[in-house]
This record gives C-alpha cells, structure tokens and sequence, in this order.
C-alpha cells in the first residue's frame, strides 16, 4: 500500500519531465542510495541491462581519463548474466545465449570460470578495463561467489588499475540477507548496479560509481530519456522505506537460513538431489538430472510458483516478506514432488 500511494500521489504531481533538469525524487533516490552505500553518484535506467550497459562504457570512458584508451576489455564470469543489449550479452558466460546473435564483439568479454582466482589472474591483464561479476550467479544456477575470491578480485583490480564492478541487479536491496550482497565478503566494489528491487514493480535501474569514476562521464557521453523518472523514482523510494522500516533485510536472513537448512533436511538421501546452495533468499537445489522443468511444472500444479533457471537446477526466491510459514511451504511442496523423482537420478 506504501508503494502504491507513493506512485498515486507522484502521478498527480509530474509523471515525466526532460532528461536535461533533475526531479525531487530522483534527487532524493540517489541521496538514499549514497547513503546506503557511504558512497557513490548515480545514474538511473530503465533496467538492469541498462545499468550494466552504463558500467561497460562508464569503465572505458574512465579508462580513456587515465591515459589508457587502449584498455577497452571486460572480464566476466562464465555462467553469469548481466543483460540482453549487444554488451551485456556479449558479457553474458552462457555461450548458448550468443548463438542466436552472433557473431558478438569478440574483442569486448573475456570469461573465466567463477572462483578460479588463477584463471582471473591470467585474464586480467594490459587490455581489460574492467572485471564485471555477480556476487552470486542467479540465471547460472545460484553460484555464490566465494569471499576469498572476491577478495582476490579488488586486490587484483587495485593492482592493475582495472575496475571491479558486481552486478547486484538480482542480489541487491535485501535479497541475500544484506543490503548489498558484496557486504558478506566486505569487498567494497567500484561500481555496483541495482534494478529489480529497486522499483517495486516499475522499470528502474540504477549504475552507483566511485564518484572519482563517476566523474569520468562529461555531458553527453550517456543519457537516458526515461530513466529516473519521477514516478519509479517515487516508487523505488517507497521500497527502500518498506525495506527499512519492516525489517526485510533481516527477515530474508533468517528466512533465507531456514530455508536452506530446511531443504537440506528434507531433500537428504534424495538421489534425485545433488546439491542445495544459496545466500539469503535466492535459493537453488541442484537435480541429478535434467528435470529441473518437470520439477518446476508439478510444483506450480501443487500451488508453489520456482523457475529452472539450469535444465538441472531450480531456483527458490521468495518475497522479502516471506513468513516462516511460507517457508515451510516452499519446503514440502518441492519435497513431495521430488519424491516422485527419485528413479531419475543420473
């Protein structure tokens, strides 16, 4: 209902207004995003692609103040997502993704596996401008990005001179357990870019740089006509409202925990089961199979709604406002289903 009379009232008060002047509600979304974070300036999309679109060219442009037009690559991990523009898909680790498109710039990404510090440490050098990862692959499978990893990253990217930016797009804003899912490892990115939470259902998206970096845009180098705008720019400050004020960041915690070691409970000596793994509220239970579509199918018909995010792996990600009933729901739903496939395994 907070969310809602905020887009009601911003409705009655200025529904869109020229990209060359600033509104209060985007003026007042930044200050709380800075202040969320302790740092940063902000550009507001319509969109995660788009906010990670604007970490690409953000991270060249900066590279270009440096004295370094040359160092125009992106490292990326194998198994994530970050969009579907020409760059974020090109960024995008699912070859399968690039095939309808291809051929995709081939100079641009460079992909490692996740958490293979010496693979990062090979791909990250004279050429590339940035590393991008996700602190936890969503689309991948739910891969959480080990600390130690992360912290091999900033120690490599302060080394080289190379931006470290995490795409927090699905992991931001309450979705782990945290604030920002980079908190878990206390690496502090140099650009994080959020969207989905972010707008209660409106199209926003958000590119947060170090305001040294931030500076390295001069007017002109990126614009956006709706982004920002003063009606998801309402709303998206309703959510953080709601976030703060019901305790949503510490309920996905506890629910998210209970979740996790509930399904270890129930789905142990499954065959059917490899693994179960995830942060907070964004769950995946791995398959022995690839059933993962069957799976998703037979628990929408019992009332739970999952997706496959892998043909072997299925993903739990319940509201933030999840109960510890719900919890135990989205427990024995899949349970009884995956009884059922049991002789699948293999």
């Amino acid at each position: 209902p907070k969310v809602v009379q905020a887009i009601r009232e911003q409705a009655g008060l200025l529904t869109h207004v020229s990209n060359l002047y600033y509104t209060e509600p985007q003026i007042l979304l930044a200050e709380r995003l800075h202040d969320l974070l302790g740092w940063g300036k902000v550009f507001f999309a319509n969109s995660g692609a788009e906010a990670n679109e604007c970490a690409v060219k953000l991270a060249r442009r900066w590279q270009r103040e440096q004295g370094r037009p040359g160092r125009t690559g992106l490292v990326a991990a194998l198994g994530s997502f970050h969009g579907r523009t020409v760059a974020t898909l090109a960024a995008t680790g699912q070859p399968a993704k690039h095939e309808p498109f291809a051929p995709l710039p081939p100079e641009l990404v460079h992909h490692v596996p996740l958490n293979d510090a010496d693979a990062l440490e090979t791909a990250v050098d004279d050429g590339i401008g940035a590393l991008l990862l996700e602190v936890v692959q969503g689309e991948g499978g739910i891969n959480p990005a080990t600390p130690e990893y992360l912290k091999v990253a900033r120690v490599l990217c302060d080394e080289r001179g190379v931006l470290l930016i995490f795409d927090e797009v699905q992991t931001g804003l309450g979705r782990t357990g945290r604030w920002f899912g980079f908190q878990h490892a206390g690496v502090v990115p140099d650009v994080v870019t959020l969207a989905k939470a972010l707008g209660g259902g409106l199209p926003i998206g958000a590119c947060v740089a170090r305001e040294d970096v931030a500076d390295a845009f001069k007017p002109g180098d990126h614009a956006t006509t709706f982004g920002g705008g003063p009606i998801p720019c309402a709303a998206a400050l309703a959510v953080l409202d709601v976030i703060a004020s019901e305790g949503l960041v510490d309920n996905s915690a506890a629910m998210g925990e209970r979740l996790v070691s509930s399904l270890n409970e129930a789905l142990d000596g499954n065959p059917g089961v490899r693994e179960v793994r995830g942060v907070g509220l964004l769950v995946g239970v791995e398959l022995a199979g690839e059933f993962a579509r069957e799976v998703v199918d037979a628990c929408r018909d019992r009332g739970l709604l999952v997706n496959n995010v892998k043909p072997d792996t299925v993903r739990l990600s319940p509201p933030l406002i999840v109960s510890a009933a719900d919890v135990d729901r989205s427990v024995s739903i899949p349970t009884a289903v995956l009884e059922g496939f049991r002789g699948r395994a293999g």
